[in-house]
């Protein structure tokens, strides 16, 4: 199988998860500013889950640019991905709807650490299908964000038991720490070509 179905299920997936999480939006029965104010912890957690699908979405284009090959167990990998990203709107709208109560802000937590560990599975899944000459090893190199992601949620995951801002606050900075471009897998398509 080519990289490019791969990639168009991989899209629509995430399209759909993204179609799904904006459902949760209900719109309010009122017409002024204060009928708006229940929605806002849905919306912030609603702008959070976007935000990590569109990192996972531009992070994972970037990926299969740098594979030359997809393997029965890319595959499987990419669906693991999906199955915990798909999770996203469930965690989303439970944690938003409590308004970021404890252990719906741990449930985000865990399938936020299990999408990072699903992530990292299929990029290693990537790299041995395209061996010695993989542009994906030479690209990430030490992978430094890569590696502390899931440290970080480990330490939101466990500051849900002392004060769920807190855990809120890891999972933004993650985030954040995301958000700023990685170009490490462009510059190095760019240079081998």
């Amino acid at each position: 199988m080519g990289k490019t179905r791969l990639e168009a299920f991989s899209d629509g997936v995430l399209a759909i998860i993204i179609t799904i999480m904006v459902l949760e939006l209900k719109v309010p029965h009122g017409i002024t500013f204060e009928t708006l104010a229940p929605l806002l912890p849905v919306f912030l957690s609603y702008l959070l889950s976007f935000l990590y699908v569109g990192i996972y979405w531009n992070n994972h284009h970037h990926m299969l640019h740098a594979c030359k090959k997809v393997t029965g167990s890319v595959l499987w990998a990419n669906l693991h991905l999906l199955f915990w990203l798909s999770l996203l709107p469930f965690a989303t709208g439970w944690m938003g709807e409590n308004h970021f109560a404890p252990v719906p802000s741990l449930l985000y937590g865990v399938v936020l650490l299990a999408a990072g560990i699903a992530y990292w599975i299929l990029q290693q899944r990537i790299i041995a299908a395209d061996g010695e000459s993989s542009k994906l090893r030479h690209a990430i190199g030490s992978d430094w964000k890569g590696k502390l992601s899931p440290v970080f949620y480990v330490v939101g995951i466990g500051l849900t038991f002392v004060h769920a801002g807190l855990a809120q606050a890891v999972y933004v900075g993650v985030a954040l720490m995301w958000l700023v471009p990685d170009r490490r897998i462009e510059r190095s398509l760019h240079a081998s070509e």
